[in-house]
């Protein structure tokens, strides 16, 4: 199987939600009635941006072969660190095990095999990602295998030596207008894009939110793992509001019938 089939078997095309052409509250209109997403940034009560809505990754991956109108997929999708200038600063042992999945044509990516994902590869999947504000607490759910992540907004500190998890153990705080969110106790042999470039557990992650304004969201992403990369890199995720729709229930492993077929090169 090639790379390109490999993908479409491990995100099968987006379906119509739930509650289609339902509207969403709230939405700012143009004079012409449309939604208007250039409008200002949303606020909770105390004056803080609002994240809070239903959101997709952009689609930079090109179509064909690498995402379609309704299979929208980032460039970092693929490969994570496409637009750092020289690509990720891999480790030596690292390179080799990128370059090694990569010519396998990803057979052996977690994700084709409906295992579970990184914090970091949710974020480049095309299924929609939902989140809720609370002044506490912000709560990502992603399509992709009903999955959640929480990231405490109560002045926390981070564990110490936490219990690894594939998401990590996530606190955040307020920088102005940017939503400072740290991450640790991350496991060991994360895949971070269908390249295979790998995270380790000695990983921690910093992200920044942005609401820039109502329809535009960024978040960048900060990677310092001393074991798999020479210096810390970073990358900006840009992702767009989705209105009038609802999430899908959707698990990889129903009714799953072509991991067998996955062979690789």
């Amino acid at each position: 199987m090639n790379a390109p089939a490999a993908i479409f078997f491990a995100l099968p095309a987006l379906l119509c939600s739930q509650w289609i052409q339902y509207p969403t509250a709230g939405v700012p209109k143009t004079p012409g009635g449309l939604p208007n997403l250039e409008a200002p940034t949303p606020r909770t009560a105390d004056g803080k941006p609002d994240f809070s809505g239903m959101w997709e990754i952009e689609n930079t991956g090109g179509c064909p072969p690498n995402g379609c109108a309704d299979l929208p997929l980032s460039k970092e999708f693929t490969n994570i660190g496409a637009r750092i200038p020289g690509g990720l600063p891999y480790q030596p042992w690292a390179a080799e095990v990128a370059k090694k999945r990569m010519a396998e044509s990803g057979k052996d990516d977690p994700a084709s095999k409906c295992q579970p994902s990184s914090a970091i590869r949710l974020f480049t999947f095309p299924q929609y990602r939902k989140i809720f504000q609370t002044p506490g607490l912000m709560v990502l759910l992603s399509e992709r295998d009903a999955t959640f992540r929480q990231i405490f907004l109560d002045a926390r500190e981070l564990p110490e030596d936490p219990q690894p998890t594939f998401h990590g153990y996530s606190a955040g705080h307020w920088e102005g207008d940017t939503l400072v969110v740290q991450t640790n106790g991350f496991r060991d042999g994360l895949w971070l894009d269908r390249s295979g470039s790998p995270m380790t557990d000695a990983a921690k992650m910093t992200e920044r939110f942005r609401r820039l304004n109502f329809g535009n969201l960024e978040i960048e992403l900060t990677v310092d793992d001393p074991k798999a990369y020479t210096k810390p890199w970073t990358v900006a995720l840009h992702n767009f509001i989705v209105l009038n729709t609802e999430l899908l229930e959707y698990y990889c492993q129903e009714n799953e019938k072509d991991q067998t077929h996955l062979v690789g090169k």
